[in-house]
């Protein structure tokens, strides 16, 4: 994915007269997550997995991630294959290919009605070293970038026709690697709930013929 990104968008050395040029608040819209703990289970709710960068980092939640309300709006709630933007701390973008769950304060959600999901992650995902540098000159203990630096992140808009045409080899693969992942996290899931019961000979496995 990364490689015929760079391809058509970053080895050019020119680029034809009906490509433009922009910043990633141009292509996506990053909204920025909720400080959960304002946002705890009502006492009938089942509650909502909430991702922090540690949910992030490991691609799923667990028993140990927080809980916030499911009544939160749907800005602030994440699904499969959704991009997330950690810009505090640990400055990562990636695939949410966890459960449904709650963004909290210090990520993006990065969503546009514009462009498709394989344009807006390669360019931001392009300019994460940038992003992680200007963190780190931050004179704090937690370095993070602002919103104008977004807005100074630029990036190429190609024709029509090329856009479609450069989609129809990066959008399937982006569909694979969500897919794989979500496919992985299912099994990993099914392993961690059969695994007790097997080891404990809850589930008898004896007569099982190899």
């Amino acid at each position: 994915m990364q490689t015929i990104f760079f391809k058509e968008f970053i080895s050019r050395d020119s680029f034809p007269h009906d490509w433009s040029q922009g910043n990633l608040l141009d292509i996506a819209d990053y909204i920025n997550g909720l400080a959960m703990q304002k946002f705890r289970p009502l006492n009938n709710e089942q509650g909502l997995p909430v991702i922090k960068i540690r949910e992030l980092r490991q691609g799923y939640c667990d028993t140990s991630s927080e809980q916030c309300s499911e009544s939160i709006k749907d800005d602030y709630i994440i699904n499969s294959g959704d991009v997330i933007f950690s810009w505090s701390g640990s400055l990562l973008v990636d695939f949410w290919c966890g459960e449904k769950s709650g963004l909290n304060q210090h990520l993006f959600k990065v969503t546009s009605s514009k462009f498709d999901k394989w344009f807006y992650y390669s360019w931001t995902k392009y300019h994460l070293n940038k992003f992680i540098a200007i963190a780190n000159d931050k004179a704090t203990t937690m370095g993070h970038i602002k919103r104008k630096d977004l807005k100074e992140a630029k990036i190429i808009i190609p024709s029509q026709e090329d856009y479609h045409r450069i989609g129809s080899l990066l959008e399937p693969i982006c569909d694979l690697v969500i897919n794989n992942r979500i496919e992985c996290n299912r099994l990993n899931s099914l392993r961690n709930n059969l695994l007790p019961k097997l080891i404990s000979g809850e589930i008898d496995v004896s007569s099982i013929i190899l």
